[in-house]
């Protein structure tokens, strides 16, 4: 809901932002790109960045890469992997396809810039992990 929120704002403020009032529309894409950006909704983030910037405003781009912090359930997903579960037995433990697991783990090895689970006991808070 957030994020459909937040396109919204984004839609608003590119309108008001035609109609040349810059400083109501600087504060609705302003919110916009916080929300998508946070959402992770990259190309709705970077489009309301370019409106705040056609609107006067300067915005950093968002660093990608290792800066990033692992959400939640990437956190619980990469320490399941760390202590040698399969994507099946994760998927089973937290009620999700192994498919989902797989695209949760592509994206914990790009934020810590692994390749492989064998390294994530290395990179994780607390150090290598150890099966239960």
């Amino acid at each position: 809901m957030r994020t459909a929120l937040a396109r919204t704002r984004l839609l608003y403020g590119e309108w008001l932002r035609r109609e040349n009032r810059r400083a109501e529309a600087r504060d609705q894409l302003a919110r916009a790109h916080e929300i998508l950006d946070r959402a992770g909704a990259e190309a709705f983030a970077e489009r309301a960045r370019r409106e705040l910037e056609a609107a006067g405003e300067t915005v950093r781009r968002r660093a990608t890469g290792t800066d990033e912090a692992l959400t939640p359930q990437e956190a619980q997903i990469a320490r399941l992997a760390g202590e040698g579960l399969t994507n099946l037995e994760i998927g089973a433990q937290l009620f999700l396809s192994p498919h989902t697991i797989e695209w949760h783990l592509r994206k914990v090895f790009t934020k810590l810039g692994i390749r492989s689970r064998k390294q994530l006991g290395a990179v994780l808070p607390g150090g290598a992990a150890t099966p239960a």
